[in-house]
């Protein structure tokens, strides 16, 4: 017999961190703004108003570039204690409909409605735009909701009606309403892994679903199989409110204080270690790095960017290493450094890994956690250069 339907809602803030930044500056309203890095150094596009993306500017570009996409472009720094308050507010406002929510980033929810259709009348779609109406009206965010019938179904109708759009795929037309879908709808399908796929003849997600799950195996390796599921619109995952953390942070004060940049940046390298690690452990990649460092005279910076989704010790550690190079701008010595990470994804919905290259490292760092759980932190690092 088939299971009985779920009912699953996706809620997406839209151009979150920018909508926040709207709040405390109303001149924002209606012109091109990003939140971001400064454009002299290597900052990112953390997130970019659909003015913005207009011109072409996305998440994650270099700021200096997207500076040269739209010189009207308005660049205002982060504040992420600003936005983890909308998003804690939002989360315990939801908590008064919802009775299990799964908070899959800063600005992302899925929310799980089986069995109370009938405390709604069985209008659970009529519900979701009342929440929708409810975020604007009592927190002034924007936001995007889906009501599907399994997680990845949800979070794929919501990315098709973005911005302030609303989506429901009734149970058993999940199939039909993927199949015109580009491949790249899917969780997973980044640039490099939709090249492949288009390359053989997947154009469509109906491509997908009219192929043999050995196709996508051999192809993807051990991804295949779940993608040729997503295709299909089967997820098997629930909600789970405990399985997100919103951060993950590792710091290390100094018995003496330390001026020496070199060791500075091995002790950077060991605390992005124990991240990652951590990272891998939890199955999360984060999109959102972050420096830590207090000077002798106890005057603390914090420096954050934004990424590509990743667990990879490398990444993070030459990222923030840069942040600290950039940072360290005082002939003084530093006694505490630490290293964060945030804004998490499920690292099987970031972007699978390209096979066999990217599979093998992928593979590889899974073989660093064990290695490490089994005989210490310092049985093998991997290369930071």
């Amino acid at each position: 017999m088939r299971p009985p339907a779920r009912s699953i809602a996706h809620l997406d803030l839209d151009c979150f961190f920018v909508s926040v930044e709207r709040i405390r500056d109303a001149s924002l309203e209606g012109k091109p703004v990003i939140v971001g890095g400064s454009p002299s150094g290597r900052g990112v596009v953390s997130s970019a108003s659909y003015e913005a993306r207009a011109f072409g500017v996305r998440s994650a570009m270099p700021t200096v570039r997207a500076l040269r996409l739209c010189p009207s472009l308005i660049l205002v720094s982060s504040h992420f204690a600003d936005y983890e308050e909308y998003s804690d507010r939002l989360y315990r406002r939801m908590l008064d409909f919802a009775p299990v929510i799964e908070r899959a980033s800063i600005d992302e929810m899925y929310m799980d409605f089986t069995g109370c259709e009938s405390l709604y009348s069985n209008d659970l779609p009529g519900l979701m735009r009342s929440l929708q109406r409810l975020t604007w009206e009592e927190l002034h965010l924007p936001s995007t909701i889906a009501l599907a019938s399994s997680k990845v179904v949800a979070k794929i109708a919501a990315a098709t009606v973005k911005p302030a759009g609303f989506c429901h795929v009734p149970d058993g037309t999940e199939a039909e309403f993927l199949a015109p879908l580009p491949v790249g709808a899917l969780p997973g399908v980044g640039k490099k892994v939709e090249e492949i796929l288009v390359q053989k003849g997947f154009r469509t997600i109906r491509d997908i679903q009219r192929s043999r799950p050995e196709e996508l195996l051999r192809l993807l390796g051990r991804n295949g199989r779940w993608l040729y599921d997503a295709a299909a619109g089967r997820d098997s995952g629930s909600v789970s409110p405990d399985r997100t953390r919103k951060s993950i942070s590792k710091e290390r004060t100094f018995r003496e204080d330390i001026t020496e940049r070199g060791k500075l940046e091995k002790i950077l390298f060991s605390l992005a270690e124990d991240v990652c690690c951590s990272l891998r452990s939890e199955g999360l990649k984060a999109g959102t790095i972050t420096l830590k460092l207090r000077y002798a005279d106890f005057r603390t910076l914090t420096r954050e960017t934004s990424v590509d989704a990743t667990h990879d010790d490398t990444v993070v550690f030459r990222t923030v290493r840069d942040l600290f190079r950039r940072a360290y701008d005082r002939p003084l010595a530093v006694r505490l450094l630490g290293v964060g990470v945030s804004r998490f994804s499920e690292a099987r919905e970031a972007e699978l890994p390209l096979f066999p290259t990217d599979a093998r490292r992928e593979q590889m760092l899974d073989a660093v956690n064990a290695l490490r759980g089994r005989f210490g932190d310092d049985v093998i690092h991997v290369g930071g250069a």
